[in-house]
């Protein structure tokens, strides 16, 4: 076993993170690429906890050794599966006890192990840190446009071309509006937007150009940081238009890829609830008799020219676009970008040779 920095962890290549945390530690936020092999199940790890409040150190440390002694087999047999071969990297909540004991029992297997020094906490001040510091060389190219033209599926397919593309509602797990936690999507906290955000800004910190949509500051239950909302302010603005037809089929398309489910009217009628202040009472009626009917064409267009149209309208007017495209025709508007994408490199290469 041995101990490395939050620094030095970043750096090694041929290593697999693995948390140690109970499952729910780990569900709430992880290092990216992290693999879950808990010491103590959820369950464990409070019974544990009601010990060392009631009893101390001693008897909690007791008792979490009668639990583990047993699953000491299966935990070394999960860790070095995870690994696959790679050299495992340990961390806890701050680099004590659990992630200890984990590396301990892979050296009694003879088995090399890294140990991250001050834990998951040490890696998310490390994050913050960076993030208050990281410097953005590449220019974001950013994408306007109404709700329901498709942005983020235009990013996606320029993405499969290998245009670089920030996809910040998939880092957020979240679509960005009232109506963005909708079916199957996983909202994430602050701190793993955080570490998702820097893995992929460093990954991109040799591109000249980044595409991006035009996202406000708040997406779902995270911010971006100030840094990224001034990138964003001065990219290369681009907007995107399709018919009212075209946008509802979109809308549809995205959020009910699956047939309509009672779940999924549930959550249809709390977004509703949470704008209908700012409606009409006629509107808001029409929205309610819709949703408790399933019928979500004609509340789709009507959310759409009476609510997110005249907020997102004053907004656009503030840019002057250097392209407008189309995406009726996803195929052909994705072609555009990326064209526009090549052009830009040429551009870049004629002024910087």
């Amino acid at each position: 076993m041995r101990d490395i920095d939050v620094k030095q962890a970043i750096k090694e290549k041929n290593v697999q993170w693995i948390d140690v945390r109970s499952p729910r530690e780990f569900a709430e936020a992880t290092v990216p690429g992290a693999v879950n092999v808990p010491l103590f199940d959820n369950e464990e790890r409070a019974e544990i906890g009601t010990i060392y409040k009631k009893q101390g150190k001693q008897a909690a440390i007791r008792q979490g050794m009668e639990i583990v002694s047993p699953k000491i087999p299966h935990l070394v047999d999960a860790m070095l599966e995870q690994s696959a071969g790679r050299t495992p990297l340990l961390f806890c909540w701050r680099g004590g006890m659990r992630s200890e004991s984990m590396a301990t029992f892979l050296d009694l297997a003879r088995e090399p192990a890294l140990r991250l020094e001050g834990g998951y906490r040490a890696y998310r001040e490390h994050v913050v840190n960076r993030l208050e510091n990281i410097p953005i060389y590449f220019r974001f190219v950013v994408l306007h446009g109404l709700t329901g033209v498709g942005k983020t599926a235009l990013l996606h397919r320029i993405q499969d071309q290998e245009v670089p593309v920030l996809d910040l509602e998939g880092l957020a797990g979240h679509r960005g509006s009232a109506f963005g936690s909708l079916g199957e999507t996983h909202p994430r906290n602050q701190r793993m937007f955080d570490a998702l955000l820097l893995k992929e800004l460093e990954r991109y910190r040799e591109e000249p150009y980044v595409f991006i949509e035009a996202e406000s500051k708040r997406i779902g239950r995270v911010q971006l940081p100030d840094f990224m909302v001034k990138a964003k302010d001065d990219g290369i603005p681009v907007l995107v238009e399709a018919s009212e037809s075209s946008r509802v089929d979109h809308i549809l398309d995205t959020y009910l890829q699956q047939h309509p489910t009672k779940e999924f009217q549930r959550q249809v009628m709390g977004a509703i609830s949470r704008i209908e202040r700012r409606l009409p009472p006629d509107t808001r009626k029409a929205l309610w008799d819709w949703a408790e009917r399933g019928e979500y064409r004609p509340l789709v267009r009507t959310l759409l020219t009476q609510y997110y149209d005249p907020r997102y309208q004053y907004s656009q007017a503030r840019y002057q676009y250097v392209l407008h495209i189309q995406s009726d025709d996803m195929d052909q508007a994705a072609a555009e970008l990326v064209s526009f994408h090549h052009r830009l490199l040429k551009e870049q290469t004629a002024l910087h040779p």
